[in-house]
C-alpha cells in the first residue's frame, strides 16, 4: 500500500510518500517540503501570528494535493512543538480543517520520543541493545531510552534550535556579526538548567549505543567530517564530542549569514546551527556521550511503522 505523512514540524512542513505493507522495510516513493520555520514565527503573546497560519494553510493544502495526485491510500498528518505550544493551536487546527479538509493530530513531547525511539529501534534492531535516542527538533528536544521497542523513560524539553535562536539567541540570519559571547554562555547555562532533572533520570536507565536524529545532529556529523548525503542512505555516520566541540568552536565565531556557506549546511536552518550545537554539546557533556551514532529514520518514519504495526494487527 502507498502511506503518506505529513509532518507539521517547527521548521518544514514535510510530505513523505512510502510504498510499504506490514513486515516490510518503507522504500521512500516521494519527498517534498516548505521551510515555513514555525518556531520563529510565534508572537510575544504565544500564538502563531497570521503569516504563519496563512503559510501553512497553503502547504498543507499543497501537501494534500500532491498526496491525491500520487494515489496515497491512508495520509497520516501530525503537527509537533510549534503548533502544539501556539496559544491559538485549537484556531489554527479549525482554520486547517476548514481549509484543506486535513485533520491535523497534535503529538505530545513524550510521543515525538516514543515514536522517533520505534525508528532508531527497527533501524539498529535487536543487536544494539539498550538504545539511547536523541532528536533536536526546531522547537524540542527529545530524549528515550530502553530496551524494548516502546522506552523505559520519553522526555521532551523545549530545547528546540528554532525556539532558541529566536528567543535566547535572538539571530537575525542576515546578521554580518555573530552573537555576543556572553548570550553564548547564558544558553549553555539555560540548557544545563533544564537538562538537570532528566540526567539523573537518564542515567537510571541506562544504555549501551547512543543513537542521534535529526536535521540538526546530521548536520553536525557532517560538518565533523561524517560522510555527505550523496554517500546514501546506508553509510555509517557519527558524531564525536571532540568533533562537535571542533565545530562549536568555529561555528560560534561565523556570521549568520556566512554560515549557508558551509558544506552539509541548508539555506533554511543555517542560523539555528550555533543554537544546536550547544544544545548537542551539553546533552553529550551532561550524559557523558563520547560518541553518537546517527541514524537516518526519525519520527516521521516511527508513525509510518507504528501505523504499519497496527494494520498488521487488524
Amino acid at each position: 500500500m502507498r502511506l503518506g505523512v505529513l509532518d507539521v514540524g517547527s521548521n518544514t512542513v514535510h510530505l513523505l510518500v512510502v510504498d510499504a505493507h506490514p513486515g516490510a522495510h518503507p522504500w521512500p516513493a516521494h519527498s517534498e517540503k516548505v521551510v515555513l520555520r514555525l518556531a520563529e514565527q510565534i508572537g510575544p503573546a504565544g500564538a502563531l501570528t497570521e503569516a504563519g497560519a496563512e503559510g501553512l494553510v497553503r502547504a498543507i493544502a499543497a501537501a494534500r494535493e500532491a498526496a491525491t495526485g500520487l494515489a496515497v491510500d491512508d495520509l497520516l498528518a501530525f503537527a509537533t512543538s510549534a503548533v502544539r505550544d501556539a496559544t491559538n493551536a485549537g484556531e489554527v487546527l479549525a482554520r486547517v480543517r476548514e481549509e484543506t479538509g486535513v485533520r491535523l493530530e497534535v503529538l505530545s513531547g513524550a510521543d515525538e520520543a516514543r515514536m522517533t525511539f520505534l525508528a532508531v529501534r527497527r533501524w539498529f534492531g535487536w543487536s544494539a541493545g539498550r538504545l539511547l535516542a536523541l532528536d533536536i527538533g526546531g522547537g524540542s528536544l527529545e530524549i528515550a531510552a530502553g530496551i524494548d521497542e516502546e522506552p523505559d523513560v520519553a522526555v521532551s524539553l523545549p530545547l528546540g534550535a528554532g525556539r532558541l535562536s529566536r528567543d535566547r539567541l535572538r539571530i537575525d540570519p542576515a546578521s554580518a556579526v555573530p552573537p555576543p559571547p556572553e548570550a553564548v554562555e547564558e544558553l549553555r547555562e539555560y540548557v544545563d538548567e533544564l537538562l538537570d532533572p532528566v540526567v539523573g533520570k537518564m542515567a537510571d536507565v541506562g544504555w549501551e549505543r547512543p543513537v542521534a536524529t535529526s536535521k540538526t545532529f546530521r548536520t553536525l556529523a557532517r560538518l565533523a567530517g561524517a560522510a555527505p548525503s550523496r554517500a546514501g542512505l546506508w553509510a555509517r555516520r557519527s558524531l564525536t564530542r571532540d568533533g562537535l566541540r571542533q565545530v562549536l568552536g568555529f561555528v560560534r565565531h561565523i556570521p549568520p549569514r556566512q554560515l549557508p556557506e558551509l558544506e552539509g549546511v541548508s539555506a533554511g536552518r543555517a542560523h539555528q546551527l550555533l543554537a544546536g550545537a550547544l544544545v548537542a554539546e551539553a546533552v553529550m557533556r551532561r550524559l557523558d556521550l563520547a560518541s553518537l551514532d546517527i541514524c537516518p529514520w526519525a519520527l516521521r518514519e516511527g508513525v509510518i511503522l507504528r501505523r504499519l504495526d497496527q494494520l498488521g494487527s487488524m
